[in-house]
């Protein structure tokens, strides 16, 4: 009997959480991929693309779907922190800057006028800097 285990919003998702459960030894497979990508208003009425294991392995992909591997894929990618002007703390996140305002103004007017800025957020000291791209 096949259990979902996770569900998304785009098909591609879904094949990327099933990549990763069969890496690990688990047999997974993808419900919804096709009639979400035909006809993606039914997404929310079909629950989304659905990944989908045996019962008996539910709680190991739930694990494993759960873990955070963003630090192996800096550390292979080779990335470098951005540096906070104000401490000079790398621990620091991007955040789009604006992003409400425009929503709201497209909605409005249907037309974007305030154009989304990206910034550096420092999570020790909480200064915003422009990024310059």
């Amino acid at each position: 009997m096949l259990i979902t285990v996770a569900h998304f919003d785009f098909p591609w998702e879904a094949q990327l959480a099933r990549a990763r459960l069969e890496s690990e030894g688990i047999e997974a497979w993808v419900a919804d991929e096709h009639t979400v990508g035909m006809q993606w208003l039914y997404c929310n009425a079909l629950g989304g693309v659905r990944v989908q294991v045996d019962a008996e392995d539910l709680h190991l992909a739930r694990t494993i779907l759960g873990e955070d591997r963003s630090a192996d894929v800096e550390a292979q990618a080779g990335s470098t922190p951005m540096i906070c002007p104000c401490c000079g703390s790398s621990r620091t996140r991007y955040r789009a800057v604006g992003r409400r305002l425009a929503f709201l103004v497209f909605l409005g007017i249907d037309f974007p006028l305030f154009p989304v800025r990206h910034s550096v957020e420092c999570d020790d000291c909480g200064a915003r800097s422009r990024l310059y791209r």
